[in-house]
């Protein structure tokens, strides 16, 4: 039996994987946060079809993204039909027992709300839906959202326990609510507010039990809204509901939303109010030390060819997907880009990154001084 101590990701162990690189790592390619020392760019496994094929690819995918240097793994439970996290798991499972990567060194993170079908999409959906969650009272009456989002205790804790057997691990080291702002779209604001104590309270007690590390809040359109937009979540509210849930000492320590080229709002658009001004999510974040993950960092592959001349040449890199990667892991409080990889020969492509310092703070913003 696997100990607590090394059933999730740990700063010794993150530090034995890095060693295995010696000095073909570049130095601001790792980032230690919460404990742990992770990479600049992680491994997405959102994208592909539900079918063994695929499965195979993402298989290969995480032997390959370990080796080549990166320790995250994101996925999700509603991704491929819990397929994507069932590969992940497999691939860890071959490895750890094959003694070519610890537990301890490796960062995983899941997520849970959406409603997930099993492998493939049901014949008759609402038929599955009732027999799955209804008729057992996992999901009661009024607590799913626009028709298939859900963030109840009962239902969180179920989704929780099917994303670790899907991943064959004891322990996730950051789970997510997965677009909370869904509930927005039928529950007025006060009420999301309680749910998300509720929801907090719950991840706060999956932590005590050991089952999950940190949790946070994985969203597209929540924190880069405008402000007063019925959606917007606000961080600051998030952090003070969290104190609710678990005191000083929480364990609300990750977001994870879309940066990208065509989508930098995270960094410009100064939409959180902290009490004291006006910020954007991104100065929110790191003011109170949390993992950020950059989700959609090549736009599911529109931003992998046909960039400016004049922006690939500034990013200076050998395509134009890694040059879009960079400028991702190079916006300033950004942990980790997350790429969406399932074909090997692109995870070899994309982690040559691992080699190539991101952007200085000074460069990166050269990215929005208006040309005179």
């Amino acid at each position: 039996m696997m100990s607590q101590r090394n059933s999730r990701a740990t700063l010794e162990g993150t530090e034995k994987y890095w060693s295995r690189f010696n000095s073909a790592i570049a130095n601001d390619h790792i980032r230690e946060i919460l404990g742990v020392k992770v990479a600049s760019i992680g491994l997405g496994t959102y994208l592909g079809n539900p079918d063994a094929e695929t499965d195979r690819m993402y298989e290969d995918a995480v032997q390959a993204a370990l080796s080549m240097g990166t320790n995250i793994i994101d996925t999700a439970a509603n991704y491929r039909f819990q397929r994507s996290e069932k590969s992940v798991g497999r691939a860890l499972k071959r490895l750890f027992e094959a003694g070519v990567f610890a537990r301890d060194e490796i960062f995983v993170s899941s997520k849970a709300g959406f409603i997930p079908y099993e492998d493939s999409e049901p014949v008759d959906p609402k038929q599955y839906f009732d027999k799955v969650f209804l008729r057992t009272q996992i999901i009661r009456e009024g607590e799913l959202a626009a028709g298939c989002h859900c963030m109840a205790p009962v239902y969180l804790t179920h989704q929780l326990e099917q994303s670790l057997a899907n991943l064959k691990l004891e322990c996730i080291d950051l789970y997510y609510l997965h677009n909370p702002e869904l509930q927005l779209r039928e529950v007025v604001r006060d009420e999301f507010n309680h749910r998300m104590l509720d929801a907090f309270a719950a991840l706060e007690a999956a932590v005590g039990r050991g089952k999950i590390g940190f949790y946070g809040t994985a969203t597209w359109n929540g924190y880069r809204a405008q402000p007063g937009a019925p959606d917007l979540l606000s961080l600051p509210e998030l952090l003070a509901i969290a104190r609710q849930a678990g005191g000083e000492d929480h364990h609300f320590r990750a977001i994870q939303l879309p940066i990208n080229l065509a989508m930098p709002e995270a960094f410009t658009r100064q939409n959180q109010n902290d009490g004291d001004a006006w910020r954007s999510v991104l100065e929110v974040a790191a003011a109170n030390g949390m993992m950020v993950m950059a989700s959609g960092s090549i736009s599911q592959g529109s931003l992998a060819r046909n960039l400016p001349r004049d922006l690939r040449e500034f990013l200076g890199q050998k395509s134009d997907a890694c040059n879009a990667i960079q400028f991702v892991r190079s916006t300033p409080g950004v942990t980790a880009a997350l790429v969406g990889m399932k074909n090997s020969a692109h995870v070899r492509e994309n982690l040559a990154l691992a080699a190539v310092p991101p952007l200085t703070p000074g460069q990166y913003m050269r990215l929005f001084t208006p040309v005179e």
